[in-house]
């Protein structure tokens, strides 16, 4: 039997040859010629990113955690992904740039191969805003205590502003997020479980996908679809609750491809709602109409959700706001990914600009025991250019279409 120190703690094997990834090699290029730059920026000689949603954007694996850590280590040559043994070779094929694969049979094999792609640097970049204390303690005891540098927020910068190949990806999300919610719309029926619509919707998708990205992986694409009093939060999970008549509810799609999330959420009713659901319905709708009025290049986030604020008291509606008006979108999803930056809530200050994608998503929640309880939202994805805005989402909202007898 082998020694056990005699085992490798990291090795490289390139098992199967590269898959085909979303994005070209220039896209790819471009992203590391990008994060170079930032490092230049930063007076640092490498990056040690962990996040699942850096380490997807700039190598193209998105790894699946359980437990172990995970990197992509970035110098001004090299780009590689460093992954658990548990995972094989699929991180090398999913991934335009190298691989090395760290064994467990040594405590902090992981530290010891990023050790080696670091090479004694003395200053790092890091993401402090996902590096736990514990790794962070880690890496100091392993790689001689070098000069750490929170690269977090520089990066998430950088992938506001989407390429061509991504907004490509995203209008076929949005599509594909319309499909499901053609799927969900026709199976809905009084007595019809929460799962079974959900599932509806999922599974339209995932063969959307299948059918659009062939060489894809297919993973993550879900439904929150939610009735009732299970729709006063805009995450809250499927239940195996029947509809019933005079339901109010929420429909939401999010088709996930290559890490690339997008979405669509629209509010329902199951037979006539009453004068005040009604009401409160068209002025959710007033108000994400006038949202879309004002993505506009040269708006601010927070000027957005003034005038949406505004609206809202005027409507004594108001105290029944529940988040902000938006967000970004890009790699992301309900686990990992989020670019801060760009929602449009009150405290954020910044000025859209073309190339990035965000949503307008007003909800009210109206809580039980109030006339009109309930939770409503509308959202809708676009596209911000050099022109103008471009509305990606097309399915329709509002009582003419969205009151299912």
């Amino acid at each position: 039997m082998p020694n056990l120190l005699e085992r490798p703690g990291f090795f490289t094997r390139h098992n199967g040859e590269k898959a085909p990834l979303a994005f070209s090699q220039t896209e790819y290029d471009r992203r590391i010629a990008t994060l170079r730059n930032i490092m230049a920026k930063l007076d640092v000689s490498h990056v040690v990113l962990t996040s699942m949603h850096n380490i997807a954007y700039y190598s193209g694996f998105l790894y699946c955690a359980f437990g172990r850590p995970y990197a992509c280590v970035v110098s001004q040559t090299h780009c590689t992904v460093v992954s658990a043994n548990i995972d094989g070779s699929q991180p090398w094929r999913q991934s335009h740039c190298d691989s090395v694969i760290y064994t467990d049979w040594q405590r902090n094999n992981y530290w010891r191969a990023v050790g080696q792609l670091t090479d004694d640097a003395k200053r790092i970049g890091i993401e402090e805003d996902h590096l736990t204390l514990a790794q962070k303690s880690t890496l100091e005891d392993m790689l001689g205590a070098p000069v750490l540098v929170d690269v977090a927020g520089e990066n998430m910068l950088a992938r506001m502003i989407k390429s061509g190949e991504e907004i490509t990806l995203i209008k076929e999300g949005a599509r594909i997020a319309d499909v499901g919610g053609a799927a969900i719309h026709a199976v809905i029926k009084e007595g019809t479980r929460e799962i079974d619509v959900a599932m509806a919707g999922r599974d339209a998708m995932e063969l959307e996908i299948a059918k659009s990205f062939p060489d894809s992986e297919l993973r993550d694409t879900w439904v929150w679809f939610q009735s009732g009093l299970n729709t006063d939060g805009a995450h809250n999970p499927v239940t195996t609750r029947k509809l019933q008549q005079s339901d109010i509810l929420s429909l939401n799609t999010f088709p996930m491809i290559s890490a690339y999330y997008t979405a669509l959420e629209r509010t329902l009713f199951v037979g006539e709602p009453d004068a005040e659901s009604l009401r409160i319905w068209n002025a959710n709708i007033a108000a994400h109409e006038l949202g879309i009025s004002l993505i506009q290049k040269g708006n601010s986030c927070a000027k957005i959700c003034d005038e949406i604020n505004r609206f809202f008291a005027d409507e004594d509606l108001l105290q029944y706001r529940s988040f902000g008006y938006g967000h970004s979108f890009g790699v992301l999803s309900h686990y990992y990914g989020r670019e801060a930056g760009l929602e449009l809530r009150e405290d954020i200050e910044t000025v859209l600009e073309p190339g990035m994608v965000i949503s307008m998503e007003p909800m009210l929640w109206v809580p039980e025991g109030t006339a009109g309880a309930g939770g409503y939202r509308e959202h809708d994805i676009l596209v911000i250019n050099e022109s103008g805005v471009e509305n990606i989402t097309k399915f329709p909202y509002g009582p003419e279409h969205n009151i299912i007898a």
